[in-house]
């Protein structure tokens, strides 16, 4: 029988929430951010030393039998909307999400676990960021014992000690990314979310050592990915709003606020109820991921409703900032990069809403 999702944060969500948010206010500032972004080092390893050291946030999802805190993904998915609120440079979702689902889902990979869940080690899934849950991946040649291929559009692979690497033969191979650089190549590639930066990896006989079956593993990975990124979307949105609102609020013209025209409070209005409407959704996700009640369903949903709402939210805040928002100065370049880039992460709208349809046996004709 199933349950009523829980949509409310707990206390101790909204304790989590006010650590988080202290820690990126005194460390995460935007025009930390975009110098940053103009760096050949866009990734904060001390925010992550910070995060994961100091708070120990990237062991959340595992259990504490394998050394985690043994949280769930409703405790994760507060983080990512405080790091999405932050567009925090930093690779959480990649590595204590993405990563370490794939981990939980073999057993002989308690070693790196442990190396994740600290945040000593950062992992990275080699499988292209605009995968869906359900879609099928590339992988790699197995000869011999070694791995040979080219996978590209990884996020996050630049900062990677350790490769999560699926083979042609089924199975998921974890590849020291710190292996002599003519046998494991990491290239960066252009990427529109200069706070998430993508890379091609190329193989040439690269030792790698099996941890399980690819398959379950890349799926259990890719479907908490697309969970949890709707909480990451909702913080973009969430910050677009808010501060478009105190924007317009201080903003004058014609010796009025700006934000007392009408059309501006309609346009505002009805933001608001789609970020609200989108915080019910990804709450659904993260409460059906750690409770693995319809967890497909309530991902694809909350996908399916998240990328447009928040892409929305940061070009109104864009347009409605006026002058100052074009400027590169101005953070809001920023967010709408990332809401942009999130829109085809873990797949995109048309693929959430077919595997949706497919769920409910809803297919088009």
């Amino acid at each position: 029988m199933s349950t009523q999702p829980d949509l409310l944060y707990s206390e101790e969500e909204e304790a989590l929430r006010a650590a988080v948010r202290d820690l990126l206010t005194d460390h995460c500032d935007a025009a930390g951010v975009i110098a940053r972004c103009e760096s050949d080092t866009p990734h904060d390893l001390s925010l992550w030393k910070a995060l994961t050291d100091g708070m120990g946030l990237a062991g959340l999802l595992v259990p504490e039998d394998r050394g985690g805190q043994g949280a769930t993904h409703r405790e994760a998915a507060v983080v990512l909307e405080e790091l999405g609120r932050a567009v925090a440079p930093v690779p959480y979702l990649t590595s204590a999400v993405v990563a370490t689902e794939a981990l939980l889902a073999c057993e002989a990979a308690d070693d790196l676990l442990a190396g994740l869940t600290t945040g000593r080690r950062i992992g990275s899934l080699a499988v292209g960021l605009h995968v869906a849950p359900g879609a099928a991946f590339p992988t790699v040649r197995l000869d011999s014992g070694a791995l040979h291929g080219e996978l590209t559009g990884i996020a996050d692979a630049a900062v990677a000690d350790v490769l999560l690497v699926p083979a042609d033969d089924g199975g998921l191979y974890a590849v020291e990314a710190d292996t002599d650089t003519d046998i494991v190549t990491v290239t960066p590639q252009t990427s529109l979310d200069l706070t998430r930066p993508l890379a091609r990896i190329a193989l040439h006989g690269a030792p790698g050592r099996r941890l399980g079956d690819a398959e379950p593993a890349v799926r259990r990975a890719l479907r908490a990915g697309a969970g949890l990124l709707a909480s990451e979307q909702l913080g973009l949105a969430d910050w677009s709003l808010t501060e478009t609102v105190r924007y317009l609020k201080d903003r004058k013209q014609f010796n009025r606020p700006v934000g007392g025209f009408q059309a501006l409070k309609h346009r505002l209005a009805q933001l608001w109820l789609e970020v609200v409407s989108l915080r019910a959704a990804a709450r659904n996700a993260a409460d059906a991921l750690a409770t693995d009640e319809d967890a497909g369903m309530a991902v694809a949903v909350a996908q399916a409703y998240a990328a447009p709402v928040a892409v929305r939210a940061a070009e109104e805040a864009l347009q409605l900032h006026a002058g100052i928002g074009m400027t590169w100065e101005h953070p809001v370049h920023l967010y709408l990069k990332r809401a942009k880039a999130d829109s085809i992460a873990y797949g995109t709208v048309g693929a959430h809403r077919e595997a949706l349809a497919e769920l409910v046996d809803l297919r088009a004709p």
